[in-house]
C-alpha cells in the first residue's frame, strides 16, 4: 500500500490543452505504452495499486478526465463519451503513440470503447472493467443526471458528501467495494470526496461530467462491440450492484475478437482497488499477449 500510495504521489501531473479541455496525465514505468482510463467519479489515483506491477513492464499513460481529478474544463467543454473519446485520440497522437494497450474503468471504459472504435488501428488490446452495458441503466445514475441540472445542485451535492451515512448508503458510495469496511480506510474515498466538498468549481466539474453519458451510445454498443476485433479482456467484481456481472458476462459474447471474462471474487465496483492481486493476475498475462 505504502509504495503504491509513494509512487503515484511522487509523480508529477502535466496538463494538455487539447481543444476544449486541459487533460491532466500522469506517467509511469517504460516499455510498450498502456492508457488508463478512470471511471466516475474517481480519477487516475483509481490505479495506484495497479501501477507498480504494471510499470515494471510497461510505459503507464494514466489520465483524470475533464471534471475529475486534475483536468481543468470550460464552459464549451464536450463531456460526452465522444467527445472524451477524442481528446483521448489527439493525446495518442500528441505522445506519439502509434500502439497502446488500454486499460480502463467504469464510463472511462466506454469512452475507452468509443476511442477503439474510433481509431482501431491503434489499440493493441483493451482491458475493460466493470462498466456500462447496452440495455442496462445503473441505479441512481439516471436519477443524478437530472438533478445535476437543477439550479443548486452542486452545493447540495457538497453537503451530501460530508455525510458518513449518506457515504455508506446505495445512493453514495457503498457499491464501490464488496467488503464495506474498506469505505472507512485512510486513503479510500477522501482522495476523490475531499477535493469535491473543498471547491465548488471541482464539484460543478464532477456533475458536468456525471451529466456527459449518453445511453444511446451505450445502447449502441451491442451491434457496435462486433466491430472491435482487437484481444478484449473483462474483469468483473462478481458482486457488482451497479453493473451485474450476469450482464456483464453475456455482454462478453458481443465482442467481435478473441474475448474472455474473468469474474473477481470477494469484490464490487472496484475489484482493481479491493482486489489487485486478483486482477493483475489475469491482467498482467493479457497484457503480455500471454494468454
Amino acid at each position: 500500500m505504502e509504495s503504491a500510495e509513494s509512487l503515484y504521489a511522487a509523480a508529477r501531473a502535466e496538463r494538455h490543452a487539447l481543444d476544449d479541455a486541459a487533460v491532466a496525465v500522469r506517467c509511469f514505468g517504460s516499455g510498450p505504452a498502456l492508457l488508463f482510463v478512470p471511471g466516475f467519479p474517481v480519477h487516475g489515483y483509481t490505479w495506484r495499486k495497479l501501477l507498480p506491477t504494471l510499470a515494471e513492464r510497461f510505459r503507464c499513460i494514466v489520465v483524470d478526465l475533464p471534471g475529475l481529478g486534475d483536468s481543468e474544463w470550460t464552459p464549451a467543454t464536450d463531456f460526452s463519451f465522444g467527445g472524451n473519446a477524442r481528446r483521448l485520440q489527439r493525446l495518442a497522437e500528441r505522445l506519439g503513440l502509434e500502439r497502446f494497450g488500454l486499460v480502463a474503468h467504469d464510463t472511462g471504459a466506454t469512452v475507452a470503447r468509443v476511442l477503439a472504435l474510433k481509431a482501431p488501428e491503434r489499440v493493441a488490446r483493451l482491458a475493460i472493467i466493470n462498466t456500462e452495458i447496452p440495455g442496462h441503466r445503473p441505479p441512481w445514475i439516471p436519477l443524478y443526471q437530472r438533478l445535476t441540472r437543477v439550479p443548486g445542485s452542486a452545493a447540495g451535492f457538497r453537503i451530501l458528501l460530508r455525510s458518513r451515512r449518506f457515504l455508506h448508503s446505495s445512493m453514495g458510495f457503498r457499491e464501490f467495494y464488496s467488503d464495506r469496511r474498506l469505505l472507512d480506510e485512510p486513503g479510500r474515498l477522501g482522495p476523490y470526496v475531499e477535493p469535491l466538498i473543498a471547491s465548488a468549481h471541482r464539484m460543478e466539474g464532477a456533475l458536468r461530467y456525471l451529466r456527459g453519458p449518453e445511453w444511446d451510445v451505450v445502447d449502441a454498443l451491442r451491434e457496435r462491440h462486433a466491430d472491435l476485433k482487437m484481444p478484449v479482456l473483462l474483469l468483473w467484481g462478481e458482486n457488482d450492484r451497479t453493473f451485474p456481472v450476469d450482464l456483464g458476462e453475456r455482454m462478453a459474447q458481443q465482442f467481435g475478437g478473441p474475448t474472455r471474462f474473468v469474474r473477481i471474487a470477494r469484490a464490487s465496483l472496484m475489484p482493481h482497488e479491493e482486489r489487485p492481486d486478483a486482477v493483475l493476475a489475469d491482467l498482467l498475462p493479457f497484457l503480455l499477449g500471454s494468454s
